[in-house]
Formats: C-alpha cells, sequence, structure tokens
C-alpha cells in the first residue's frame, strides 16, 4: 500500500511540475492546478484510509500533511485571483516537486516498512482483551535514572475477555528481548489466551525499545545499553572476563523486575486488594482485580525470548513457585557463573522444572561445533542436566523468526535476523508448541511431544 501510494502522489507531483514548465507558467494558472493536484493527492489518501487494511494509522500523518498544503494552495489560489497575472520564478516548479516528492516519502516509511498484520488465528473459543498496571518496586532505584526514582515495571495483561466469575486460568508471563517491547509476541499471548491462560507481559524500561512510566513520559532504550549490547553481540564471548559482569548486571536487573512483579501480582491476588506498588495508568481498578482474581497462583509459568528467555530461566531455576518454563531463542545468560582460567564456569546443578527450548536454524548447526571444539556453551549444559528438556529448531529461521517482528515489519525483520522460512508458518509452530507444552505443564494434559525439528 506505500509504495502504490508513493508512486501515484510522485507522479501527480511530477504532471504538475512538467506542466509548470510548458506554456501555462502564468502564476495563478499554476496556483490552479496545485490545488486540483492536493486536492486529488487528499482523496487519494484518504481512499485508502477507507480501505479495509490494518494499520492505518501509518497514512494518518501524511493525510494531514497534504490537508495542510491543500488549504495553502486554496488560500494562495484566491489570493492569485486577485492579483496580476504575474510568471512563475524559473525553477519553481521544479523545486516544489523534488521537495513535496521528498517529504511525501518521508511520511510513507512507516507504510512501506510495516505491513498490515493483524494477527494469526487463534485455535482456543476464548476473545482477547487487555489492560495494563505498572509496578513500582520500592526497593530499588532505578539505575538508568539520576533522580533516585524506585524502579517501575510496566505489566501488560491478556486475559479472557469471557471468564465466568469463579474460573481460574494459569499464568504465563513473558520477557521480551534486548531492545524489544512487550508486543514482541502478540499472536502468541492470543493464542494462549483463547485457550484459556493469563498472559502477562512485562516491559524492562531502559532495555525495551519504548515503554511509559507512571509520569506518562515515553522511556526509549537507553544508549548505552544499546551500544553494549551491540558490540557484544559482534563480538560475543572473546572476553569472558569483560563480559561476565556485563551479563551479571542485565541479568540482575531483568531478574528483579520479574521477581517484583511476581510477588507484587500474587499479594494482591491473594488479598484481593490494590496498594500503592501498583500504578493504573488507565485508572481501571475493578478491571485489573478481576484479572487477578481469574489467575490460579500455583499455576505460573515464564516465556521469553533471546534475553528474555534467559530471564525466565534463571527466575525458574531460583523460584519455588514456577511449574514450567520456555526459551524463545535465548542464550542462558543466567547459567554463567563466573570466570576461570579466562572461561566462564557454566552451572550444572539439574535444572527441575520442566523446560521448553527453541534454537534458530543456525545456531542448532553451530551445535556440533561447539561440541567439537568442547564449549561449554551454557543452552547446551543445561539441556544435558535438565531433569525435563525439550529441544526444538525450525529450518531456516534466524534470531527474530521467533516473534511477531518480520510479520509486522519485513524490512526490519530482515535488518535484526529473519531467515527465509515465511515468518507466518513459523510462529505458528511455535504458537502451537508453547501451547500444547504449558498445557501439559500447567493443565496437567497427559503428554507433550516435540519432534525436534520442524
Amino acid at each position: 500500500m506505500g509504495l502504490v501510494l508513493f508512486v501515484l502522489l510522485s507522479a501527480l507531483e511530477i504532471i504538475l511540475a512538467v506542466k509548470g514548465r510548458g506554456k501555462e507558467k502564468e502564476k495563478k494558472v499554476w496556483l490552479k492546478n496545485r490545488l486540483l493536484v492536493r486536492t486529488a493527492e487528499a482523496a487519494i489518501v484518504l481512499i485508502a484510509l477507507l480501505l479495509p487494511y490494518g494499520q492505518k494509522w501509518r497514512l494518518v500523518p501524511l493525510l494531514g500533511f497534504l490537508a495542510l498544503l491543500e488549504i495553502i494552495a486554496l488560500l494562495k489560489w484566491l489570493g492569485g485571483r486577485r492579483s496580476d497575472n504575474a510568471e512563475k520564478k524559473t525553477g519553481f516548479a521544479a523545486s516544489n516537486c523534488v521537495f513535496s516528492i521528498l517529504f511525501i516519502g518521508l511520511l510513507l516509511i512507516p507504510a512501506v516498512i510495516f505491513t498490515g498484520y493483524k494477527g494469526l488465528p487463534v485455535s482456543g473459543p476464548h476473545p482477547v482483551a487487555e489492560t495494563s498496571v505498572i509496578v513500582i518496586d520500592s526497593s530499588r532505584t532505578d539505575p538508568f535514572e539520576q533522580d533516585g526514582s524506585f524502579r517501575e515495571v510496566p505489566v501488560h495483561f491478556y486475559y479472557p475477555a469471557d471468564a465466568e466469575e469463579r474460573e481460574r486460568f494459569p499464568l504465563v508471563v513473558f520477557s521480551h528481548g534486548a531492545f524489544g517491547y512487550y508486543e514482541s509476541n502478540t499472536s502468541t499471548y492470543r493464542e494462549l489466551v483463547s485457550s484459556g491462560y493469563v498472559v502477562a507481559a512485562l516491559d524492562h524500561p531502559h532495555h525495551a525499545f519504548f515503554t511509559q512510566d507512571t509520569a506518562g513520559k515515553t522511556i526509549f532504550v537507553d544508549q548505552g545499553f544499546f551500544q553494549t549490547a551491540v558490540s557484544l553481540n559482534n563480538n560475543a564471548y572473546d572476553d569472558p572476563e569483560k563480559c561476565y559482569p556485563i551479563y551479571r548486571e542485565w541479568m540482575d536487573l531483568r531478574t528483579s523486575d520479574m521477581n517484583c512483579m511476581l510477588d507484587t501480582v500474587k499479594a494482591a491476588g491473594v488479598s484481593g486488594k490494590l496498594n500503592d506498588a501498583l500504578f493504573l495508568p488507565e485508572n481501571n481498578p475493578d478491571t485489573i482485580l478481576s484479572v487477578l482474581k481469574m489467575i490460579d497462583m500455583t499455576k505460573i509459568g515464564l516465556m521469553g525470548h533471546s534475553m528474555g528467555g534467559a530471564t525466565s530461566v534463571q527466575v525458574g531455576r531460583e523460584r519455588n513457585d514456577i511449574s514450567a518454563v520456555i526459551d524463545l531463542d535465548g542464550t542462558m545468560l543466567g547459567e554463567l557463573l563466573g570466570v576461570e582460567n579466562g572461561n566462564y564456569v557454566v552451572n550444572k546443578e539439574p535444572y527441575t522444572i520442566p523446560l521448553l527450548e527453541f534454537a534458530n536454524w543456525e545456531q542448532y548447526n553451530d551445535r556440533k561445533e561447539y561440541l567439537l571444539l568442547g564449549y561449554a556453551y551454557p543452552n547446551e549444559v543445561l539441556l544435558s542436566c535438565g531433569k525435563e528438556c525439550f529441544y526444538v529448531t525450525v529450518r531456516d529461521t534466524l534470531h527474530m523468526d521467533f516473534t511477531d517482528l518480520p510479520l509486522l515489519s519485513p524490512t526490519l525483520g530482515n535488518i535484526l535476523g529473519s531467515g527465509e522460512r515465511a515468518n507466518a508458518e513459523t510462529m505458528t509452530i511455535v504458537n502451537g508448541l508453547v501451547r500444547d507444552f504449558f498445557n501439559y505443564t500447567l493443565k496437567d494434559e497427559d503428554t507433550f511431544s516435540a519432534q525436534g525439528i520442524y
């Protein structure tokens, strides 16, 4: 849609410029033609907005820009009608054309980059509702803030909209990856909720691409964290002595976020009361209480992508109220215990709860090399000593294929790491396995099986 609009609008601008350089050079004729072109452009974008497709917000800035240009063109045309029929300045038509096309292209970037993705089909009968809360951790100051303010953890709940008063559902907590955000796996949340779960997707402020605090301020990813993460990703494990303290700092922050959220939500669910640790940006106390009441606090699963997967694995090891964990293509940084003789020390204690590990196709094929070199990759160590672990890969996938990003924006997906496999197909496989694994571990279904390679 974005590319089609760019071609149409650019063609109109070029036609206007060509006519302006021909016989009709008089100023008021040019103004009339420009008014007609602006009206036609605004009409085209308005028609596009009325068409049945998703992500219409992408065209709103462009429509506003064209409407402004149309008003200016109308005012100048009305003024030009009362003036002498002077000639336009030479080159004005061409420069106006170039400026307009460049600005239209700039405003159409979201429409070109983002698709009309509306989500994937779900298998369950429950409709999905959403609400949010911000958990305030008064035991910690935020290390990224300079004013000594407490750490805040936004929590976005997805839950069955048709829940009966006494129905109880297992809780699944999701943690996003570095520079991710809470909606990174919306299709997974919706599949789970449709099948009878409550999902709590966390934002980790300053690790998330963006989020909001209790003051309504937008918090973007911290530049220092961004640069360090990119640098370490490009030179992974080159210097354990340097990397380990950074990994430990990241894991401490994120696991504390998840632990605080779990403790606060469980306490409020048991008491049936909201306290000062819960800030309601939507002013929705009744909704939040109803969501908390529908959670079965004895059935909790954790899940995350990339660094969020590492967070989930570590919290699952440390707490005794977690029933299952899923790691979506994350290196288990929490399993690194230190450095000795220039090498990482990896935790070899048995992992006692069920774990489902997803690895991208490239990572899967690197396993043989790791094993031949005797490299103590933490995921391999945990899988070898886990009580009940399942390992899955999907052919022709890369890191971001285990999120919805390539569905929302193939351009960004390719930049950050998306393979040749159709992402809708990959996420359908992933979401089905996630659902079945949690059905087995949180709903006590008899069996769960995974074929290893899909």
